[in-house]
C-alpha cells in the first residue's frame, strides 16, 4: 500500500508541475483580457442574474438557477473542506493565495466553457437537450479550425464517464462521506462490521456507505430535474449553515485576519518557516498545491460545469455564462477561503505550532473549526460532518449526471437501436 501511495504521489507531482499550472494560469489569463476582465467589471450583474426569473422558453429543461445549483452540486464537495485542508498541510498558507488566483482568472475560464457549452447544445428527438465540452470540441473547433477534432471529444466524454464512476465524482466524495459519520460516531473503531486484509471497516461506516447508496439511487433515477430540484434545495441551505460557521470563526477572530493574511502572503511568496524552522515550504510547492486543489474544487476549465449549464433555459449563451461563473466565485472565493482562513488562524497565528502529522484531512478543517469557536467541540464538528455529508452527496448526484451525458455522447447508433428494442 505504501509503495502505491509513492507510485500515486509521483504521478501527482508530475500532472499537477509547472508546465500544467502555468498552462491553466495562462489560459484563464489570456480569456481574463480577451474578455476585457469581465470576472470584475460583470461579477456584480453576474451574481444578480441568478435569481432572475425563467423566462419560459423552450431552450433548455431546467432554469438557470437549477442548471448553476446542478453545477455547485458536483463543485461543493470534499475539495472545499478536505481538499483545503490537505492543500494548507502540503503546501503551507501560501496554497491559499494561488488558491485565489487561480479562481479568479478561473471565473473567466468558467465563464467561456459554459457560453459555448450552450452556443453549440442539440436538442435531441424526445426533447432533451445535450450539450458539453464534446460538442465544443467537435463543433467549435471545425468550426474555427475547418478540421476534425472528434476524437478529442470522444476523449473527453470517456475521461468525463471515468472521472464520475471511478474519480472525484464518486470513490472520493463516498470515502469523505463514510469517513466523516465514521469520525463523528465511532472515532476509535470500536464496533467492526468486517475486515479486509489489514483493512477494518466499522458499522459506522457501512451503515452511511448503504444510505449514501440508497438515497442516490431515488435522486439519480428521476433524471436531470429531479438532480436540480434537490440541488436547488441542498445546495443553498448547506452553503448557508457552512458560511454561518465561516463567518462566525472570521468574527470571533477579527483580530488575527492581519496576521493570518499576512502569513498567507509572506508564505506564498517565499520560504516562511513554521514550528521555529522545523518545516518550511516553497514557492513552487504553495503554487501546485493551491492551483491543483483550487481547480479540483471549482472545476473552472474542467469542462464538467459547461454540462450543466447546457440545459439551462436560457435563449443567449452569453446570459448563462454570466451565471455560471459566480459558481467559481461562490465556490473558491467565498467557501474554500473560510476554510482557509479557519485554518491558518487555528494552526500558524500566535505560538501555534502549525498542523500536527497526526491529522489529516476532514480532521484538520474539524479541530480548526472547533479550535477558533472554542466550546466543547463537539457541536461544531457535528455541524461540519452534515456539512461534508451533503456537499459530497450532492456532488455525487452531480458526476453522475455529468457521467450519463458524457456516456450518451459517446453512444453510437447501433447501441442507442438496442437499448430502444430492448
Amino acid at each position: 500500500m505504501a509503495t502505491f501511495d509513492s507510485i500515486l504521489n509521483t504521478l501527482d507531482d508530475i500532472v499537477w508541475g509547472l508546465p500544467t499550472i502555468i498552462l491553466i494560469l495562462a489560459t484563464g489569463l489570456l480569456l481574463t483580457i480577451r474578455l476585457r476582465g469581465m470576472q470584475f467589471t460583470k461579477l456584480g450583474r453576474a451574481l444578480k442574474s441568478i435569481f432572475r426569473k425563467n423566462a419560459g422558453t423552450e431552450h433548455g429543461e431546467v432554469s438557470s438557477f437549477g442548471a448553476l445549483c446542478t453545477a455547485l452540486s458536483a463543485t461543493i464537495g470534499t475539495g472545499n473542506i478536505v481538499g483545503v485542508a490537505t492543500a494548507i498541510a502540503a503546501g503551507g498558507p501560501g496554497a491559499l493565495f494561488w488558491m485565489w488566483l487561480a479562481a479568479l482568472v478561473g471565473i473567466a475560464t468558467k465563464y467561456a466553457e459554459c457560453m459555448l457549452a450552450l452556443k453549440y447544445r442539440e436538442r435531441k428527438e424526445d426533447g432533451h437537450i445535450l450539450g458539453g465540452p464534446f460538442y465544443t470540441i467537435e463543433k467549435g473547433m471545425k468550426e474555427l479550425t475547418g478540421k476534425n477534432f472528434k476524437w478529442l471529444a470522444i476523449l473527453f466524454a470517456v475521461f468525463g464517464v471515468l472521472t464520475g464512476v471511478l474519480g472525484i465524482g464518486t470513490i472520493t466524495q463516498i470515502n469523505g462521506i463514510t469517513s466523516a459519520v465514521n469520525n463523528a460516531f465511532d472515532p476509535n473503531n470500536a464496533n467492526i462490521a468486517f475486515s479486509i486484509g489489514a483493512n477494518s471497516y466499522s458499522w459506522a461506516t457501512v451503515i452511511a456507505g448503504a444510505l449514501v447508496t440508497v438515497f442516490v439511487a431515488l435522486v439519480v433515477i428521476g433524471g436531470l430535474k429531479r438532480i436540480s430540484k434537490v440541488a436547488e434545495f441542498i445546495v443553498p441551505f448547506m452553503a448557508v449553515i457552512y458560511v454561518f460557521l465561516g463567518l462566525s470563526v472570521l468574527i470571533m477572530n477579527a483580530t488575527k485576519l492581519p496576521e493570518a493574511f499576512a502569513i498567507i502572503f509572506k508564505c506564498a511568496f517565499g520560504v516562511k518557516a513554521a514550528a521555529g524552522g522545523a518545516i518550511g515550504w516553497t514557492i513552487t510547492q504553495a503554487m501546485q498545491k493551491g492551483v491543483a486543489r483550487g481547480i479540483f474544487s471549482n472545476e473552472a476549465g474542467l469542462g464538467s460545469a459547461a454540462i450543466a449549464a447546457s440545459s439551462a433555459n436560457v435563449k443567449e449563451p452569453v446570459a448563462q455564462g454570466l451565471v455560471s461563473m459566480t459558481g467559481t466565485f461562490i465556490d473558491t472565493i467565498i467557501i474554500c477561503t473560510m476554510t482557509g482562513l479557519a485554518i491558518v488562524i487555528a494552526f500558524f497565528t500566535g505560538n501555534a505550532d502549525g498542523i500536527a502529522d497526526s491529522l489529516k484531512g476532514v480532521a484538520i478543517t474539524s479541530t480548526a473549526f472547533s479550535t477558533v469557536l472554542g466550546g466543547d467541540g463537539h457541536s461544531v464538528q457535528f455541524l461540519l460532518m452534515i456539512c461534508l455529508v451533503f456537499f459530497a452527496f450532492t456532488t455525487i448526484l452531480g458526476w453522475d449526471y455529468y457521467s450519463e451525458r458524457c456516456l450518451e455522447y459517446l453512444q453510437t447508433e447501433k447501441w442507442e437501436s438496442l437499448r430502444l428494442t430492448v
